[in-house]
């Protein structure tokens, strides 16, 4: 809320006692008050400048205080207009604060604490009116960018703003708004960068995937398909010069370039919450740059603090973004697996996109998929190299226990392949 001397205060009154005491009286409080003797010289005085409050006394000889307030509106619509008086009748005055031609009136002679509790419900009356504006402004404006960038889809928004006042009766229509504000916001992006928009697609794509056939609570897909969409949002306010830089000599950033970067996720955070205000959804686009072991950005979490959809998201992100051949990144992937990317994230994104052709006999699974009877078609090791169960062995309840359990300790980063 604004502090009380930031909003201006015109006070009226064409007795010079009366008019000194009410200005030492909202001075004393921090005000900034401007005193008028005359109603025609404090119109003027309108056309000139704003204020946020004004105080006029009832009888003046050149119009009446409630006349003054009234025609004051045409200057100052959102001020908050007081009417000090002594004679007028009390039905009058009500019905003028009905009509939203005053805001309170305060009986001659007032009280000091009635005069001041008047005034300070005056300021925020005021101030929340501006604010009110402001937002309206905003929102506006940012309905005007959005038709700009994506005026095809004009029609369909119209359609969608229609049918708001029925969301009550008909919940399938909100899921079909918040699928259009996804795109909307993929094409916002390839109108931007086209390289992002294709890079959001492709992981929508994956994201899909792997939501479909992971171990995700429908919260945790849910956000892995929201965060797929929205996650680079914040790298619209990066501009496009240092997003060349960033891909093609990212060494040579500045300190200050590559902290731009960074941030990204806090960015996206924020937008995304616009179109989906879900916490979880916001916590998986903010981790999505983290790393494994605590090396990432932009909180610098590890292993299970990182949200599980958020583990899973990095692992595509790596992917999507990298300019090298596909063999050459899922090499990269793998060979990251337990120090950037969760491995068990690692072994779920290259199950579900079939990156690798393997024998038709062998199948790749999850850790937590590991089910007695199965038969290991390659060994699994340590990330130090030693063996812990071999190739063809087949797997008791005893051996995947003692998987889980030393994957608890130290992560197994390989891919697990069993025979069908």
């Amino acid at each position: 809320m604004t502090s009380a001397s930031a909003t201006p205060i015109l006070i009226v009154d064409d007795e010079p006692l009366v008019l000194g005491m009410l200005k030492e009286t909202l001075e004393r409080e921090k005000y900034q008050v401007v005193s008028c003797p005359s109603p025609v010289k404090a119109l003027a005085l309108l056309e000139e400048r704003e204020f946020g409050v004004i105080i006029s006394d009832q009888r003046m000889p050149e119009m009446s205080g409630l006349d003054f307030l009234v025609e004051s509106q045409k200057h100052s619509p959102n001020a908050s207009r007081i009417l000090l008086t002594a004679a007028l009748s009390l039905s009058t005055v009500v019905d003028a604060i009905n009509k939203g031609e005053i805001f309170r009136f305060v009986a001659k002679p007032w009280l000091r604490e009635e005069l001041l509790a008047t005034v300070r419900n005056a300021i925020q009356r005021h101030d929340l009116v501006r604010q009110n504006e402001e937002l309206m402004a905003r929102t506006q404006q940012l309905n005007a960018q959005l038709l700009v960038a994506n005026g095809e889809l004009e029609k369909q928004l119209v359609t969608v703003e229609q049918k708001r006042a029925k969301l009550d009766e008909a919940n399938s229509e909100l899921t079909t708004r918040y699928e259009h504000s996804l795109e909307l916001c993929r094409r916002i992006l390839t109108a931007y960068d086209p390289i992002l928009g294709g890079q959001a697609k492709a992981l929508v794509e994956f994201a899909s995937k792997m939501a479909e056939n992971g171990p995700f609570s429908e919260a945790e897909a849910h956000a892995l398909r929201s965060a797929a969409w929205l996650s680079d949002l914040g790298l619209i306010g990066v501009s496009r010069e240092l997003m060349r830089s960033f891909r093609t000599n990212p060494g040579q950033l500045t300190e200050r370039e590559r902290a731009t970067i960074r941030n990204h996720p806090i960015y996206s955070q924020t937008l995304a919450s616009l179109v989906d205000p879900r916490p979880d959804v916001g916590e998986v686009i903010r981790a999505h740059h983290e790393h494994f072991d605590g090396s990432g950005y932009p909180d610098g979490k590890a292993g299970g603090e990182i949200p599980w959809a958020a583990r899973c998201l990095a692992v595509a992100v790596g992917f999507v973004e990298s300019s090298a051949p596909k063999q050459t990144t899922l090499d990269a992937i793998l060979a990251r697996a337990g120090t950037k990317y969760d491995p068990e994230a690692v072994r779920l994104f290259l199950k579900v996109t079939q990156l690798v052709n393997l024998p038709r006999q062998v199948r790749e699974i999850l850790l937590s998929e590991l089910e007695p009877g199965m038969v290991l078609a390659s060994g699994i090791y340590s990330p130090h190299g030693l063996l812990l169960i071999g190739e063809g062995q087949s797997l008791g309840p005893a051996a995947i226990a003692k998987i889980r359990d030393h994957n608890q300790i130290a992560p197994i980063a390989q891919r697990l392949l069993v025979y069908s």
